[in-house]
């Protein structure tokens, strides 16, 4: 098993889109990239951490490989805004990709250039950092989707996000 870290705006919404991919074994929510130890939602909200929101994902590489949770992650988020994702505004929406090896910096690093080549987007302004401490969001966060389906379809339509990747992707 390896892990992959994604930050793509708000987690509940990241979740989904690899959960159900064969090879992929877990997904949590949880907090990255800041300062402080074992933040809490409300101090990562408040946006004084440094954190951003992001999964983490445990998968088998033999099942499904780094490059297609790329590809995953790319079509989840807009690459272009550096200022949060969709309805959430703040750094700690911001998206990155965090590295857990030289093979995936690598491979983030070709993913990134291909979409910079592909003309789709004027700026990327995703970050490729190496992972750092990665703690587990509160347990009402993890599969929220699940949970409180009425609540997240709600949250998720209002945000633009669908609208965004049909508008972008369409069947892609």
């Amino acid at each position: 098993m390896k892990l992959a870290t994604f930050a793509g705006g708000c987690f509940w919404c990241m979740v989904p889109a690899f959960s159900s991919r064969k090879g992929v074994y877990q997904v949590i929510s949880g907090y990255t990239g800041g300062k402080e130890k074992a933040p809490s939602y409300e101090q990562v909200c408040a946006g004084k951490t440094g954190h951003l929101e992001a999964i983490q994902i445990s998968y088998n590489p033999g099942e499904i490989s780094y490059k297609d949770l790329l590809d995953i992650f790319w079509k989840q988020i807009d690459p272009t805004d550096d200022r949060g994702q969709f309805a959430d505004r703040g750094n700690q929406y911001k998206t990155a990709i965090f590295y857990h090896d030289e093979e995936q910096k690598k491979l983030a690093l070709e993913s990134k250039k291909m979409l910079e080549k592909s003309g789709k987007f004027s700026k990327i302004v995703t970050e490729i950092k190496k992972a750092s401490e990665f703690y587990k969001a509160e347990e009402y966060h993890q599969n929220y989707y699940k949970k409180n389906p009425v609540q997240y379809k709600t949250y998720r339509y209002f945000s633009g996000r669908d609208e965004y990747i049909e508008k972008v992707w369409g069947e892609e």
